[in-house]
């Protein structure tokens, strides 16, 4: 005769375990788990959870999903530890955020989580998640330390000491809109500057700020460094020193903070933060030009305040247009310095294109603004020049577009020059 014992089925290996402070907050969670893993998981608090995963119990774990919200900013320091405790012992994180800050969110992406999802829970999204990490991982990059500390370390950096005895002029350069050709532009600007006068060469530094998508970097065919991720994330603690081993020069004269080698929130640095960054770096350097992201944050004031000149590139169309609306009107509501903003035309029609010209002086009339630049059009040579991350003076140096901005460059410099001695 059959026993009961032998009726009832052994229980399901445990293979994953929702980690929260309550989690009948996250009902959604708790059916996708149920749909993907039936009965073959549990559910634990924060402390539970590091207890659990001392145990030898935790060795069938796949992994773990941490669920967190707004609440749970004020104990990070414990959702932190649950996180490095699983990647010790080999079990993988799914942070399921809802509401949680950027700033935090990206802490506990850094310690370790291999996927995030967002809550309440897109359909599909939690399937999706465990499917990518149950793919086999490639092979681990080079572990921060020993060759790739100094290989990062050996990266050209300026040989300067930061003494602080600079008063840089503030030039950020925004795009009106995408492919507007800002980034280019600031670009070969920061180079013709560094190069305007061989005898006395100003001191030039090129900010990345686009931290998602900053190009600079591809632009001048330079790596990203891990130090700029520390600078950005921790600015309270950074000094003049630390900024400069953040950079990097490029053919031993424009000095370039580039975009960090992720994509951060754009709102990860605070104003105050930003103002700190900028002071240091106008405090070391003669001219600073600022890649901005086309987006507007809550650091773009402290940018535009201490702004000499604002350049705003745009094109001859209608989406530009109404972007310029849109941008002076917020910088009127919020009594910001719109009067700093310089517009400058690309791919600006040709003398002979008299209707086109027609066009750029009923739009600049329209808006009630003035367009002070107007640059050529340089053609397939700019995108050439781009992706072989060089300077157009390096590859051709003939360009029309190189040209006038080589005589933009002239025309500040000399600008500088003139108010230096006038304080003098």
């Amino acid at each position: 005769m059959t026993s009961v014992a032998t009726l009832q089925p052994d229980p399901a290996p445990i293979v994953a375990c929702t980690v929260s402070r309550d989690v009948q907050q996250f009902e959604i969670l708790i059916d996708d788990m149920e749909a993907e893993l039936g009965e073959a998981w549990g559910d634990l608090g924060f402390d539970d959870a590091l207890v659990f995963l001392d145990q030898p119990d935790s060795a069938g774990l796949e992994f773990i999903a941490v669920a967190v919200d707004a609440e749970d900013e004020g104990d990070l320091t414990r959702i932190a530890a649950v996180v490095r405790a699983a990647r010790e012992h080999g079990v993988k994180v799914i942070l399921v955020a809802n509401q949680v800050s950027p700033m935090a969110l990206h802490q506990l992406m850094r310690l370790g989580a291999e996927d995030f999802v967002p809550y309440p829970l897109p359909e599909g999204a939690l399937h999706d998640a465990i499917e990518r990490i149950r793919q086999p991982e490639p092979e681990a990059p080079p572990a921060r330390g020993g060759a790739a500390l100094a290989e990062e370390d050996a990266l050209p950096a300026p040989s300067f000491k930061a003494r602080g005895d600079r008063q840089g002029v503030l030039m950020p350069v925004h795009g009106m809109a995408g492919g507007t050709g800002a980034t280019t532009f600031a670009v070969n600007l920061a180079w013709e500057l560094a190069t305007v006068d061989p005898k006395d060469a100003p001191r030039v530094c090129l900010l990345d700020l686009n931290l998602q998508f900053g190009a600079v970097a591809t632009y001048l065919d330079l790596p990203r460094k891990e130090a700029v991720f520390e600078l950005l994330t921790d600015m309270g603690a950074q000094d003049s020193d630390s900024l400069l081993r953040s950079m990097q020069t490029f053919n031993e004269k424009l000095h370039v903070l580039t975009a960090p080698s992720d994509m951060l929130p754009l709102d990860i640095v605070s104003a105050e933060d930003m103002g700190r960054l900028l002071d240091m770096v106008m405090a070391n350097f003669d001219f600073v030009l600022v890649d901005m992201p086309t987006t507007v944050v809550a650091w773009t004031e402290a940018v535009l305040s201490r702004a000499h000149v604002y350049f705003a590139l745009l094109e001859l169309d209608l989406r530009n247009a109404q972007n310029i609306l849109r941008f002076v009107r917020a910088l009127k509501a919020e009594a910001l310095p719109h009067e700093k903003l310089r517009y400058v035309l690309n791919h600006a029609p040709r003398f002979t294109d008299l209707s086109a010209k027609s066009r750029a002086k009923r739009l600049a009339e329209s808006l009630d603004i003035v367009i002070e630049v107007h640059l050529p059009d340089g053609g397939p040579q700019v995108t050439q020049a781009n992706d072989h991350g060089l300077p157009l003076a390096l590859t051709a140096a003939k360009n029309p577009l190189r040209k006038e901005l080589q005589k933009l460059a002239k025309s500040l410099y000399d600008l500088n020059k003139a108010a230096e001695s006038g304080r003098v």
